[in-house]
């Protein structure tokens, strides 16, 4: 049975890494992301439409997706 994945809003993803004690700086270290953008995605200010921005999405499971290399 193949599931969908459960995505988060900006909010709760943000409440996650919170709860995991991990903080947005060590996130985009861990992924190579930028911090300015990551924190855009969780402030509403970016969508995670394209590049980047949606690789960060789909980290955070904003969005749903699939990255490849």
């Amino acid at each position: 049975m193949n599931t969908m994945p459960v995505l988060l809003t900006a909010e709760q993803a943000r409440a996650e890494l919170d709860r995991n004690g991990i903080t947005i700086a060590h996130f985009c270290r861990e992924h190579g992301l930028n911090k300015n953008l990551v924190s855009d995605l969780l402030n509403g200010r970016k969508k995670g439409v394209r590049g980047e921005a949606r690789r960060a999405a789909v980290l955070l499971r904003i969005k749903d997706g699939v990255i490849s290399n």
